[in-house]
């Protein structure tokens, strides 16, 4: 995985008011040794700190290989916020509704999203998302 650069007595990108070495920043670090997110939306908070700090891999080795792209290219916007709508686990199965705020080229953008994961070998990975009805 890529060196992460990001301070963990810095505030954690997701916005969980945790300062990133006790929220995200112990999922980045440790994916490989094996630890890995509790819960699905303990995985998008750290889905999305991934996407702000440009951590490909981690976002990689956290989707799922049914959906997964295989390699990742991120755009180049600047990620605003993060809030958690709703979040509910079913046994392995688990939907994460969250809004993520960038802006694009100057332009506000709100991305609203459930995302699906599923856990697999004691690890949740992220299956895919789509907008709410």
């Amino acid at each position: 995985m890529k060196n992460n650069p990001h301070p963990s007595h810095a505030a954690c990108p997701c916005g969980s008011d945790l300062p990133y070495g006790e929220c995200c920043g112990p999922w980045h670090t440790g994916y490989a040794a094996g630890q890995h997110a509790p819960t699905p939306e303990a995985l998008m908070r750290s889905r999305y700190s991934a996407y702000v700090l440009g951590l490909i891999d981690y976002l990689l080795a956290t989707w799922h290989p049914s959906t997964s792209p295989g390699e990742l290219e991120l755009p180049p916007v600047k990620w605003l916020g993060l809030e958690v709508r709703h979040a509910q686990t079913t046994g392995d199965a688990g939907v994460v509704e969250f809004v993520a705020r960038y802006r694009d080229n100057g332009r506000g953008v709100r991305l609203h999203e459930v995302s699906r994961f599923v856990r697999e070998d004691g690890r949740w990975l992220y299956i895919d998302g789509q907008e709410p009805e």
